[in-house]
């Protein structure tokens, strides 16, 4: 069983940067790809970005192409998400998601352990 941690969430003005950060216990964090969730009120959960159990491939949702960047450190069981240039529209809770299938399951939903979500609120 992998718990999942999130963190680093907060209130932000648009244009502004934001590091999320979520810590795995409980498991071999290297051997599930990682990634990024996130739900605005009032919408359903939405695939934001991904990241191959080694780290070498990524995959972005359109809307954050460009601004925001996963990545992970094995040694510290840790991913995160660096997102810059910040909108109103990135307002959600953002929640980081482990799977055992690779880049193209998880961001089709192929979650085998999700965390509980750090709200994200940038101001205009």
């Amino acid at each position: 069983q992998v718990q999942l941690e999130e963190s680093g969430g907060g209130l932000v003005q648009a244009g502004g940067s934001l590091r999320l950060s979520c810590a795995a216990s409980g498991g071999t964090f290297s051997m599930y790809t990682m990634g990024w969730f996130r739900q605005a009120p009032g919408k359903e959960r939405e695939f934001v970005a991904a990241i191959s159990w080694g780290g070498i491939s990524t995959y972005y949702a359109d809307s954050v192409k460009g601004r925001f960047t996963i990545s992970r450190d094995n040694a510290k069981n840790t991913v995160y998400l660096q997102m810059n240039s910040l909108k109103p529209e990135d307002t959600a809770v953002y929640y980081c998601a482990a799977g055992r299938g690779g880049i193209v399951s998880i961001r089709n939903y192929g979650v085998d352990y999700w965390g509980k979500g750090n709200l994200v609120t940038v101001s205009s």
